[in-house]
C-alpha cells in the first residue's frame, strides 16, 4: 500500500482528474465485482465490495489507510442513500415492488392459472401441448418466476399424455421466461433496466434522456431473446429435434423416460436452490393460487389490461406536460398523430408512470378479490406486501449497482478505458464482444440482473467514443449505442437462460418436474446455437446491415438448423 502511495504522489501533484490520478487503478471496482462474481457466484456480494473498492481508493489519497477503510464503508453507504434520495430512482423502486405486489394478488386470485388453464384445455396433439406451453409463456410475460411456476405444473399432465418429454417441456418454459420478461414494455424486469440505461447514459453527459424509449429501440436488436422464442415454435411445430434432446424426446414417446415426482422436485430442488443462494419454497408460495377459489381469466385480464393501458395513457399526459414550444404547437394540432405519439412517450417520466399505472391496477385487483371474496382488505394487503419479498434482491442489485455506477463516473473509469482500447477495438467487433462478455459472467454467475448492473456503466461510454471515432453522429450515433445497449441485456439473458445455478433454470426444472441435469444438458445446445446466430447477427447490424433483415436472417438459419439437422420424433 505504501508503494501505491508513492507511485500516486507525484501524481497527484501535476494531474487534475481522476482518470490520470489513478491510471489503471481506475478498472479495479468493475474488475472486482467481475472477478467475485465468479468466484462467490453471489453478486450482491460482488457488487458491494466493487463499491467498497472503489470508494476505498477514493478516500486513500486524501486520508491514512485505516481512515480509508471507515471513510470508504461511509461512501458506500452515502451513495446508496444518495441513490434513493433521486427521484427517478425512488420512482423505479416503488415501481418494481408495486408490479411484484400486483403480480401476487392476480396469482392468488387465480387470474394466472385461469388463463393458462383456458390454453391448456385446446392442446389436442403433442405439437399442440409444445405450443400451448409457448403460447403460455408468452401471455405471462410480466414476470419470469411466475412463467416458470406457473405453466409447469399445468401442462406436466398435458404434456405427459401426448409424450412430450419432461425435458422438452422445461426448456419450453426456460425460453419463455426470461427471454419474453426481459423485452416485455411492462414486467418486474423495465424497472431495473430503463434505469440502468439512464444512469449510464449519465456517464456520458446525457442526463435528460428518456430510458423508455431507449429500452424499446433496443428491442429490435435483442437477437437472442427474438431468435430463441423462434427456435422454440419452429422445434414444436416441425417435430424435429437435434442433439440431447433428441434422445430425451424418443425416450419420451417409448414410454422409457425418467420422470422426477413432485415429493422428489420439492426435496431436491429446495435444496440444490438453497445452496445456490435462493429460496425456492418461499418464491413458490408466492406464486400459487389460494385454495377453493373458481378460476377467472378476468382476474388476470383486467388489472393486467388496466396495467398496460393506464401506462400507456400515463406516457402520453405525462409527456405532454413536460413538452413545451413548437413541438408542443405541433403535438396539440395533430393530438393522435405519430409524431404526438413519439414526442409525449419520448418526454414522459417512465418511473412515474409505470408506479402509477401499477398502483392503480393493484387498487383494482384489491377491489376485485374483496368483491369475489377471494380474501379480505387486510389480507389483500399482506399478499400485496408478500409479493415485494421477491423484489426485494432486485432493489438490492439496483441500489448497488447506481452506486457502483457513481463510483466508476467518479474515478473516470470510463475514460480510462476508452483511452486504452478506443484505437484499438474495431466498432464492428464492439457489439459482438459486450454480448459475449456479458453471456460469460451472467453464465457464470447464474444472475442476468447482477451482469446488467456491472457492464452497463461499461459499455454505453465505451460504445459511445467508438461511435464518435467513426464519425457516427445523431441518428446513426444513437443506433450504435441501441446496439451495444441490447448487447449488455440479451447477452445477460443467454448466460443466465443456460446456466445451471441459474434461479429460472432451476425453476423451470422445478416446475416440469425434470431432472435439472438433463434439463441443463438437452437446452445447452439449443442455447449455444441461437447464441451464435446473435452473434453473427450483432456483426452483420454492426456493418451496417438493416436490423430486420438480419432478423429475417436469423428466421431462416433457423429454420434450416432444425430442418436439415433435425430428426422427426
Amino acid at each position: 500500500m505504501r508503494g501505491f502511495l508513492i507511485f500516486l504522489t507525484p501524481m497527484l501533484l501535476f494531474s487534475q482528474s481522476n482518470e490520470e490520478i489513478y491510471g489503471i487503478f481506475t478498472l479495479i471496482p468493475p474488475v472486482v465485482a467481475i472477478l467475485l462474481a465468479f468466484i462467490t457466484k453471489d453478486v450482491i456480494v460482488s457488487l458491494f465490495f466493487g463499491v467498497l473498492s472503489g470508494t476505498f481508493m477514493l478516500s486513500i489519497t486524501t486520508h491514512s489507510f485505516f481512515s480509508s477503510i471507515v471513510l470508504s464503508f461511509n461512501g458506500l453507504i452515502t451513495r446508496i442513500i444518495n441513490s434513493l434520495a433521486n427521484s427517478w430512482n425512488a420512482g423505479v423502486v416503488l415501481q418494481v415492488l408495486c408490479i411484484g405486489g400486483l403480480v401476487a394478488l392476480i396469482t392468488k386470485m387465480g387470474g394466472t392459472k385461469a388463463v393458462a388453464l383456458w390454453l391448456a384445455k385446446r392442446s389436442k396433439s403433442r405439437i399442440s401441448a409444445q405450443i400451448t406451453t409457448w403460447l403460455m409463456g408468452l401471455c405471462i410475460f410480466f414476470d419470469d418466476y411466475a412463467n416458470a411456476l406457473i405453466v409447469g405444473p399445468i401442462m406436466r399432465p398435458i404434456s405427459d399424455k401426448f409424450k412430450v418429454s419432461r425435458a422438452k417441456l422445461a426448456f419450453i418454459i426456460d425460453a419463455t421466461a426470461a427471454p419474453v420478461a426481459g423485452i416485455a414494455l411492462i414486467s418486474t424486469w423495465i424497472g431495473l433496466e430503463i434505469s440502468l440505461i439512464k444512469d449510464s447514459y449519465a456517464l456520458i453527459g446525457i442526463k435528460n434522456v428518456n430510458a423508455f424509449s431507449v429500452f424499446i429501440d433496443t428491442i429490435p436488436y435483442r437477437f437472442y431473446n427474438i431468435f430463441m422464442l423462434f427456435f422454440v415454435a419452429i422445434s414444436a411445430l416441425s417435430s424435429r429435434e437435434f442433439g440431447p434432446m433428441y434422445k430425451s424426446e424418443q425416450d419420451a414417446k417409448k414410454g422409457t423416460e425418467i420422470k422426477v415426482d413432485k415429493g422428489n422436485i420439492d426435496l431436491d430442488y429446495k435444496e440444490f436452490s438453497k445452496e445456490n443462494g435462493y429460496n425456492i419454497e418461499e418464491d413458490y408460495e408466492n406464486l400459487i393460487s389460494k385454495d377453493g377459489i373458481s378460476y377467472k381469466k378476468i382476474n388476470l385480464l383486467l388489472p393486467v389490461g388496466l396495467l398496460i393501458i393506464g401506462a400507456f395513457i400515463g406516457f402520453y399526459f405525462n409527456g405532454l406536460s413536460n413538452l413545451s414550444g413548437e413541438v408542443l404547437k405541433n403535438v396539440k394540432l395533430n393530438p393522435v398523430s405519430l409524431f404526438a405519439f413519439k414526442e409525449t412517450f419520448g418526454a414522459a417520466n417512465a418511473s412515474i408512470v409505470l408506479f402509477e399505472s401499477a398502483l392503480f391496477a393493484t387498487i383494482v385487483a384489491v377491489i376485485m378479490g374483496i368483491y369475489q371474496k377471494i380474501y379480505k382488505l387486510g389480507e389483500a394487503i399482506e399478499i400485496w406486501i408478500d409479493g415485494w419479498k421477491g423484489m426485494v434482491i432486485t432493489i438490492a442489485i439496483l441500489l448497488l449497482a447506481w452506486s457502483l455506477s457513481s463510483v466508476i463516473k467518479d474515478l473516470e473509469t470510463s475514460k480510462y478505458l476508452v483511452k486504452l482500447l478506443s484505437d484499438k477495438t474495431p466498432y464492428f467487433i464492439l457489439p459482438a464482444l459486450i454480448f459475449s462478455l456479458a453471456s460469460v459472467i451472467s453464465f457464470a454467475t447464474g444472475t442476468s440482473y447482477g451482469t446488467m448492473g456491472i457492464l452497463m456503466p461499461l459499455a454505453i461510454p465505451f460504445a459511445s467514443v467508438i461511435a464518435s471515432k467513426n464519425g457516427y453522429s445523431g441518428a446513426e450515433f444513437s443506433e450504435y449505442l441501441f446496439i451495444c445497449i441490447s448487447g449488455v441485456l440479451t447477452g445477460a439473458i443467454f448466460g443466465d437462460h443456460c446456466s445451471p445455478i441459474s434461479d429460472t433454470t432451476i425453476l423451470s426444472s422445478m416446475g416440469a418436474g425434470c431432472n435439472h441435469i438433463e434439463h441443463v444438458s438437452t437446452q445447452f445446445v439449443y442455447a449455444i446455437i441461437v447464441c451464435l446466430i446473435s452473434v453473427i447477427s450483432y456483426f452483420l447490424v454492426s456493418f451496417g446491415l438493416n436490423v430486420w433483415i438480419c432478423i429475417i436472417l436469423g428466421f431462416i438459419s433457423i429454420y434450416l438448423i432444425i430442418r436439415f439437422f433435425g430428426k422427426k420424433v
